[in-house]
């Protein structure tokens, strides 16, 4: 309940076609199960008279349309202004994009730094587009034995040469949310740029970046209920410092420069499906932004009322290890180990019983090394805007065979 507002999970579970298998999904981190409404919308467009965006045809019209509605739903979701929203592949190919036209800026001797607790998409682009410039990097680390990263693991390696400082919203590992604001106000007094990946935050709760001090907030609309799609929001009058490669004929207006070729139409309206039913998760009236702020407001409370019982089912547990800190401030997300058991072998384990929750270091390979974990992780639990109580009492259960 929040206030007089209830979270019916089981109504909002009639409308994923994919639970009807019977399987407890906990592998949404990876990529969440889509409701209807955004299989329809993506249909729709797919069946649709459509072409390349213009004015003068209901085809092309009809495009433009598709386009300019997502970029307004996005701009909605993260608390953006619609003409600084690019959209992309995914956030690898975002990030990686962005980095080779943020590097355009750098000189030999200026400096990046990145965090251990990031996924490798928020790392791996900084790091090679800094040996193309021969730019300095400075990692961030975080404390192994509680997933946290101070605010000043970030600020003091900060210089006068920093350029951009990459960190994660959340820790797609871990679960972990680090103090983002404090650290993008040291970071703006720097006179660097900060690129903040959304990605696991965006899922579970309400966005704002302009409270995170965020000058980039990349994320995936496949992780909040959407279709396979990327996308990157920043104030326009940045996105026109910004030159990055692209096509003779192609648009220079921003933010179309930064988008390489015809965008998705059919993905794009399916983001713009999912962010209207990320809105009407629970009954609430006025615009779209305000809906959404009440409905992921219920949605976090679902979703910690479930994560205290996955977190008090595994603690019951002694051959259970969970990685990081329960009891902090993190997403809905539970990375544990089973003594005695290979991350695999617990995967498999679970699947036997219908429990979806995978094993890997899911491309936080540095946050993975950084715990101890090597390469090969531990088994990771996310709760979703789809995942019941018997849901999680399935999964302890299957564990506690083991």
């Amino acid at each position: 309940m929040l206030g007089s507002v209830a979270y019916d999970v089981n109504a909002i579970r009639k409308h994923f076609p994919a639970l009807a298998e019977g399987a407890a999904h906990f592998d949404g981190p990876g990529g969440s199960q889509v409701p209807d409404v955004v299989g329809e919308a993506v249909a729709a467009v797919l069946c649709s008279a459509i072409a390349n965006r213009g004015t003068v045809t209901p085809a092309e019209r009809r495009a433009d349309g598709v386009v300019r509605e997502a970029r307004q739903a996005a701009a909605d979701l993260l608390g953006a202004q619609a003409e600084g929203v690019v959209f992309g592949r995914s956030m690898t190919q975002v990030t990686y994009d962005f980095s080779r036209a943020l590097a355009k800026t750098w000189e030999a001797g200026d400096e990046v730094v990145v965090t251990r607790l990031d996924h490798d998409a928020n790392i791996r682009p900084w790091v090679q587009a800094a040996a193309t410039r021969g730019v300095t990097v400075r990692w961030a680390d975080f404390d192994p034995a509680t997933g946290e990263l101070p605010v000043g693991a970030v600020t003091s390696l900060l210089t006068d040469r920093t350029r951009l400082v990459a960190v994660t919203a959340a820790s797609n590992l871990l679960g972990t949310r680090p103090d983002v604001a404090a650290i993008t106000a040291k970071v703006r007094e720097a006179g660097a740029l900060s690129y903040v990946d959304g990605v696991h935050l965006t899922p579970h709760a309400t966005v704002d970046i302009a409270e995170l001090g965020a000058d980039f907030y990349a994320c995936s609309a496949y992780k909040f209920l959407g279709p396979h799609l990327g996308l990157l929001a920043a104030a326009p009058e940045l996105l026109e410092t910004l030159r990055p490669d692209k096509l003779v004929p192609s648009s220079d207006a921003v933010p179309e420069r930064f988008e390489l070729g015809t965008l998705p139409y059919e993905l794009l309206a399916g983001t713009t499906a999912a962010i209207d039913f990320l809105a009407g998760l629970v009954p609430a009236e006025g615009t779209r932004r305000e809906r959404l702020a009440t409905s992921l407001a219920a949605l976090e409370v679902h979703e910690r009322e479930m994560l205290q019982r996955l977190d008090d089912g595994l603690a019951a547990l002694p051959q259970v290890v969970r990685h990081g800190s329960p009891g902090r401030e993190r997403t809905p997300t539970v990375l544990f180990s089973v003594t005695g058991h290979e991350p695999k072998a617990v995967y498999e384990h679970l699947a036997s019983h219908n429990v979806n929750a995978p094993a890997a270091s899911f491309y936080a390979i540095e946050c993975s090394r950084h715990l101890g974990l090597g390469d090969t992780g531990a088994v990771r639990a996310g709760i979703a805007p789809y995942t019941t109580a018997a849901e999680v009492d399935r999964l302890v259960s299957a564990v506690a065979q083991l």
